[in-house]
């Protein structure tokens, strides 16, 4: 029986007024979440949460943590809740510190990353937000599985099999991030990253407020995503945020 499960690897908080015109001033806390299939001998995590403390991020790493101040006590990295020796893949949705954090963990493990997130790996640009220093040194020579190629997929999704038999389909979701990745399980769950902040939030983005929007690749491109997942979901496809805090140890499938 397959599995899909969520781990919360430490959060962050913002001040909703300060993200959404016209939002309540009230902090609102964002798991930095991962999630783990299991199916057969696959063990397959998408994104690994917040990197251990202390950070040693350098600059940017200072100015993320103003921004967004990452919290991260005993027992919440993703290498805290699993065995890591048991992962076989890591699919990364993108570069954020919140889902590369864990990276350290899986030197064996098979990374897969879109060809936006590999360009972002090669000439990073400040407003990709990537902070090298979380990444392990071995990282660039990590095995990387060949750039996907997207075509039209169910529910209206670009998609990219990625064992070839149709259990976790790999989701082109431009707009957050250069490359975001989701991925679609078992045609059941959408692991949809960070179209959104979170499930509530899918369909305001003409309410985010100027300064976070600079953090976002292609704002026109992240409108789209959102109607295109608004219409999966009328169409019965559940989606799971990274940053919505979803029951732990339960089957999600």
């Amino acid at each position: 029986m397959s599995e899909l499960t969520f781990f919360a690897c430490g959060d962050t908080s913002h001040d909703m007024s300060r993200l959404l015109r016209g939002a309540r001033r009230e902090r609102r806390v964002f798991p930095a979440g991962a999630f783990l299939y299991r199916s057969g001998e696959r063990r397959v995590l998408f994104d690994t949460g917040y990197a251990p403390e202390p950070w040693r991020a350098g600059p940017g790493g200072w100015a993320y943590r103003r921004m967004l101040p990452p919290r991260v006590r005993p027992g919440d990295t993703i290498a805290e809740q699993l065995d890591p020796a048991s992962i076989t893949h890591v699919v990364l949705s993108h570069l954020h510190p919140d889902h590369i954090g864990g990276v350290r963990f899986f030197p064996n493990a098979a990374f897969v990353l879109s060809e936006g997130v590999r360009r972002t790996l090669e000439r990073p640009r400040l407003r990709d937000g990537l902070l090298r220093r979380l990444l392990p040194t071995w990282f660039g020579a990590a095995t990387v599985l060949p750039s996907p190629v997207f075509a039209p997929g169910p529910h209206g999704l670009r998609t990219a099999d990625l064992f070839g038999d149709g259990s976790y389909l790999l989701v082109d979701l431009p707009g957050h991030a250069r490359g975001h990745l989701g991925a679609l399980v078992e045609h059941e769950v959408l692991l949809a990253g960070d179209a959104a902040w979170g499930r509530d939030l899918l369909g305001a983005e003409r309410r985010i407020r100027a300064l976070p929007r600079l953090v976002s690749h292609d704002t026109p491109a992240q409108r789209a995503t959102a109607r295109v997942l608004l219409a999966a979901e009328q169409d019965g496809l559940r989606l799971l945020f990274s940053h919505d805090r979803h029951p732990t140890g339960r089957n999600l499938l």
